[in-house]
């Protein structure tokens, strides 16, 4: 029987020659993570396609900034400004080349932004040993709706990236770091977090309330002196250009949103825990919760102290996190990125100081690992089966050779003009609209357009300029007046009489396009 050593790593071998290290871990856990979110790119249509709306919204405010729109005073855009500052240099390339090719290099490095949580995760766990390492790596790397998150650009990747950051410069093995110089770097990374998506907000207050247990007000107020320099440096001069427009976009639209529908418990659940592809029904999802609910506990109990800094740090974030997700009447699959690493910590460093407590015996540790490496050889397999089964996402065919170039088009969808190199225009006057769900939000008091937002004046002014100035317009599906329109292109653009009688008398669908193109008749 080996001794208990409370911090001492789950499975760590005694013996001075072993030969797998956490590094050796990290980095094959890495090589894997990273492999996955490239091979779902790689996939028909994903890395050159229009998959999804928000990459066209995400990447698109970058390409508005660089003709000279600022997000929020010129157009409404309901995150806050980091993806536009950090895919800024990628448009710039996009203007050299084009708006394809821009957004595909935005996908590769999100894809390898998401791939980066999995070294910071074992980096924070590493001192635990390489069991410890090993299960948490694991389980940031072959979380489903984790990769998922960054099958394109979504800003969940980058959320994670910097948070991460900021706990590797924080905590020091399982306590925060005495220094004062990691304290104002790691609030730096948080304050960072924010600016990329507000979420970061609940772990950066977790860390606080940590630092304030303390009898020195210096470490907290360096924490959040370098919180608040990471956040308003790149944040400022949206702020000033704008007050209103950004505390209206980034605040009142995201707390005021509604729908007509709500996720259902068991979709969210599925999501954060990792089946997602499996058919699970709501008990099985809810016994699976507490399963692991219940094994967080009993580790806890087991390792008869109370949890170091680190796993506080771990615990109150995922819980806080895991709030935020069931809350709200929207959720979405690419949330999950963002609790994938918080799940992992908050799992995987309770059951390890609880082995290290129970002392397990030194010939059951390469047991544990060859389960664990079995373990985690299907979980990719099954991975890596699920991703050869994508679908294929549509790339917008033709477009070049059916919409003049510098032409003013409007879309419900910004992915397709982006995909299709007719993003920008160079008509006078052409308007700025990017984010048309986010639009309706923002001046529709969180309404889409489902649920009412066509009957706020604002909401109604917007889209009637847009159409004033469109020479074409390109829908994501056949038109209004068409069955064929699902709920999530619906809500884009509230058809109220005036903006659909404006459409019908002035636009006449584009012969011979093969997606819903329309062309301005008068």
């Amino acid at each position: 029987m080996i001794a208990e050593r409370p911090l001492a790593p789950s499975g760590a071998a005694p013996a001075a020659g072993a030969r797998v290290t956490p590094a050796s871990v990290i980095a094959v856990a890495t090589v894997l993570g990273l492999g996955l979110r490239l091979y779902q790119l790689a996939r028909p249509g994903f890395l050159l396609g229009a998959p999804q709306y928000d990459d066209g919204v995400d990447f698109g405010g970058a390409i508005r900034l660089l003709q000279g729109f600022v997000p929020y005073r010129d157009f409404v855009f309901v995150q806050p400004p980091g993806i536009t500052l950090l895919l800024a240099p990628v448009a710039l390339l996009a203007k050299a080349t084009s708006s394809d090719t821009g957004l595909a290099v935005a996908r590769v490095l999100t894809a390898c932004a998401g791939a980066a949580s999995v070294p910071l995760t074992g980096l924070l766990v590493k001192h635990r040993g390489a069991l410890a390492t090993a299960a948490a790596c694991a389980i940031v790397a072959l979380h489903p709706d984790s990769i998922f998150s960054a099958s394109t650009v979504f800003l969940e990747p980058w959320l994670v990236l910097f948070c991460l950051l900021g706990a590797v410069l924080l905590f020091d093995s399982d306590a925060l770091a005495l220094s004062g110089r990691r304290l104002v770097w790691g609030g730096v990374a948080f304050g960072v977090a924010g600016v990329v998506k507000a979420w970061a907000a609940l772990p950066a207050l977790v860390v606080l309330a940590l630092l304030c247990r303390g009898l020195d007000w210096r470490r907290p107020a360096r924490y959040a002196g370098g919180v608040a320099a990471g956040f308003l440096v790149p944040a400022g001069a949206f702020i000033a250009l704008a007050p209103h427009a950004f505390v209206r976009d980034i605040v009142s639209a995201q707390l005021s949103r509604s729908d007509v529908v709500r996720t259902s418990l068991t979709t969210r659940l599925r999501s954060l825990l990792g089946p997602t592809h499996l058919a699970l029904s709501s008990v099985a999802v809810v016994v699976a919760c507490v399963v692991v609910l219940a094994f967080v506990v009993a580790c806890l109990a087991l390792a008869r102290r109370r949890p170091p800094a680190l796993e506080l740090f771990a615990l109150a974030s995922a819980a806080l996190i895991l709030v935020a997700f069931l809350w709200p009447v929207d959720y979405f699959g690419h949330y999950a990125g963002l609790f994938a690493p918080f799940l992992a910590l908050s799992v995987v460093l309770p059951a390890s100081r609880a082995l290290a407590a129970v002392a397990v015996p030194t010939r059951a540790v390469p047991a544990l690992g060859a389960l664990l490496c079995l373990a985690i050889a299907g979980a990719a397999v099954h991975e890596l089966v699920d991703e050869t089964h994508l679908g294929t996402a549509p790339r917008p065919a033709r477009a070049e050779h059916l919409i003049a170039a510098g032409a003013c088009v409007l879309s419900d969808n910004p992915s397709f003009t982006i995909a299709a190199n007719r993003f920008v225009s160079s008509a006078p006057g052409c308007s700025p609209l990017l984010d048309g769900i986010g639009t309706d939000y923002a001046l529709g008091g969180g309404h889409t357009a489902l649920n009412g937002a066509g009957r706020f004046p604002a909401v109604q002014a917007a889209w009637l300029a847009a159409f004033a100035r469109a020479r074409y317009v390109w829908l994501a599906c056949a038109g209004p007046r068409n069955g064929l329109c699902d709920q999530s292109t619906n809500r884009r653009i509230p058809w109220t009489t005036p903006i659909l009688d404006y459409f019908v008398s002035h636009f006449r669908p584009l012969a011979g396009a093969p997606y819903p193109l329309f062309v301005r008749a008068r």
